[in-house]
């Protein structure tokens, strides 16, 4: 059982010079204590924290405690020994990627992913709990988890499909392994139609840095699929078992994974787009500038900039300065995003539009590829503003950017609720229209496509519109 949060007790000072650090960073450092002695680790290691000195040119790496004993956290994957599946998802974890190795046998490989699929979903919402546990059960929390229970029952016809095709289709690649760190796997929705090769979009799902999954992106990844383009749905690990450079490291592993290999399963190299979703765009720009300042410094990567043709961002926010207090007033409460973010003194470095704003980065900037962002105009999770003014720094910096905006669309219509009402979908045309651009036959193939059909009722997409506490 877990006591309450504990203050981290202050570094013993080594030197008569040394300050302290600012109390912003130290009041985001915070730690958990069990009181279960038989747990095989009294306190586990969660996120790490750089906090510079007040007037010091030396920064200490402070070890943050975690907000939950080992027992919840993903990391057990690696450790517990007493759980045959788990046993046998390590073991297959391991092996080749291959397309030839991911074709299992349609009995036991299908009760693998389902079981793989239930045990993520479970220490997800173990970890939503310890979150509850940390922020407390305020009245607010309590009407965004009421509102969240009637959004997804309203939708619920339109999740039994999707999880069906999910768990059933012969197009999906689940749980392809791109690294060696808890949740480094990716879904790959591959086209019908296999005749050359297909432009890839490496997506990164949202989840407000603390729920994204890669399951999330399954209606997008069947619907681009249907127009001939692979879709890479990247996991990373959310916060509490992860924080912001956890996520960034891990999406551009994914990224690179995809770069390096998806030639294998039938994509082009040479039409790579990246594209996130909410906080998963903010990952994926994150990820792609780091990537540009990283090549622009002459360090040695694994995969390129150069290698993306173009980046999405849809529904995104790129200045975390300008959105902390926005984000607190909507329930996502300062002290937690200073500790998804690692502490105050980190937002600059996790904000792109400020970064480019720097120009000790100007050769970075150069580096990116062409960026268009979507956002609804009624989206009041994060400001359209986020999309335009980001535009606007990428443009002054160099770089081709645009923003499209969509009149009365909120943050879950583009994503969620547009798709499932079925037929004609600006948002998606649009985006369908950029990545075959120059390719005359997919784009008549896709004028000529059949309408999408609809997945839910339109009176219970417009009451699930009403309700969504996104």
């Amino acid at each position: 059982m877990l006591s309450p949060i504990l203050p981290i007790t202050t570094p013993p000072q080594t030197s008569s010079s040394s300050k302290m650090a600012p109390s912003s960073a130290m009041a985001a450092t915070m730690f958990l204590r069990s009181d279960d002695a038989s747990s095989d680790d009294y306190y586990v290691p969660l996120n790490r924290l750089s906090v510079s000195s007040l007037g010091d040119d030396h920064s200490h790496r402070l070890e943050v405690k975690p907000l939950l004993p080992r027992s919840s956290s993903f990391n057990s994957i690696n450790t517990r020994k007493g759980s045959t599946f788990l046993n046998q998802w390590r073991r297959r974890g391991s092996g080749d990627n291959s397309p030839e190795s991911d074709r299992r046998s349609d009995g036991q490989g299908l009760s693998n992913e389902v079981a793989e699929v239930a045990v993520d979903t479970y220490r997800i919402t173990r970890l939503g709990f310890t979150l509850l546990r940390y922020l407390g059960v305020g009245y607010r929390w309590v009407l965004k988890f009421l509102a969240l229970g009637c959004y997804a029952f309203l939708l619920f016809p339109g999740f039994v499909q999707v999880g069906y095709y999910y768990f059933f289709s012969r197009q999906i690649r689940r749980g392809v392994v791109y690294g060696d760190e808890p949740r480094n796997r990716l879904d790959l929705y591959l086209p019908k139609d296999t005749n050359g090769p297909k432009p890839v979009v490496a997506f990164v799902t949202g989840g407000a840095w603390i729920i994204g999954y890669k399951a999330w992106g399954s209606l997008l990844g069947q619907q681009l699929s249907e127009r001939d383009v692979i879709v890479a749905c990247i996991d990373y690990r959310n916060f509490p078992q992860g924080t912001m450079s956890d996520m960034v490291k891990d999406a551009s592993q994914g990224i690179s994974f995809v770069c390096n290999n998806i030639a294998e399963y039938g994509g082009d190299p040479n039409r790579i787009f990246l594209m996130g979703q909410s906080a998963g765009a903010h990952i994926a720009a994150c990820a792609l500038l780091d990537q540009a300042i990283k090549e622009s410094s002459g360090e040695r990567t694994t995969w390129s900039v150069s290698q993306i043709r173009s980046y999405f961002g849809l529904s995104g926010g790129y200045n975390l300065l300008n959105l902390v207090d926005y984000f607190h007033s909507k329930g996502l409460y300062r002290s937690l995003f200073l500790s998804i973010m690692e502490g105050e003194l980190s937002l600059r470095r996790f904000s792109p539009e400020v970064m480019l704003q720097d120009s000790n980065i100007t050769s970075a900037a150069s580096l990116l590829p062409p960026i268009v962002l979507f956002h609804g105009t009624a989206d009041y999770s994060i400001p359209c503003d986020a999309s335009t003014t980001f535009a606007d720094t990428l443009q002054r910096a160099g770089v081709k950017a645009e923003s499209i905006l969509y009149e009365g669309k909120t943050h879950t219509d583009l994503f969620l609720q547009d798709p499932m009402r079925g037929g004609a979908d600006e948002m998606f045309d649009d985006l369908v229209r950029r990545i075959h651009a120059g390719d005359a036959e997919a784009l008549a193939k896709h004028a000529a496509a059949p309408p999408r059909r609809r997945l839910v009722p339109e009176f219970m997409l417009k009451l699930a519109r009403r309700v969504s506490p996104f």
